[in-house]
């Protein structure tokens, strides 16, 4: 369920280092993209020490044919997050039409600090 509503609300994925948990959820979205279950939306990969070897893997999988070239296009892999941001900007954004209607205000009890222009 969780993983559903995560997909359904989301509009791009920003995969940070992490676990299991990360990896299910980003095969997952590129699974569903790839079969065109869900309409392709940008997947960053942030943290370049972190994932060599699963972009090896990747690239490995590719040499095998079990995935195409156009299925490593889906991902995004930085450090940058001007670089990210501009990605996200390019292929979520402009793709589907989003808008900020406000600046979500920050809330002190989850250690959050203001948004710049948030009032």
């Amino acid at each position: 369920m969780r993983k559903t509503l995560l997909i359904k609300y989301s509009y791009g994925f920003i995969i940070m280092p992490g676990g299991f948990g990360t990896l299910d959820e980003m095969f997952e979205a590129l699974t569903l993209i790839q079969t065109k279950k869900l309409k392709s939306f940008p997947i960053v990969i942030m943290g370049s020490d972190f994932w060599p070897e699963m972009r090896h893997f990747m690239e490995h999988m590719l040499k095998g044919a079990t995935i195409s070239p156009e299925d490593l296009d889906l991902i995004k892999w930085t450090d940058s997050v001007d670089e990210a941001v501009a990605h996200l900007q390019e292929k979520a954004v402009t793709q589907f039409g989003l808008r900020r209607s406000h600046i979500p205000k920050s809330s002190p009890l989850l250690g959050e600090k203001a948004l710049e222009g948030a009032h």
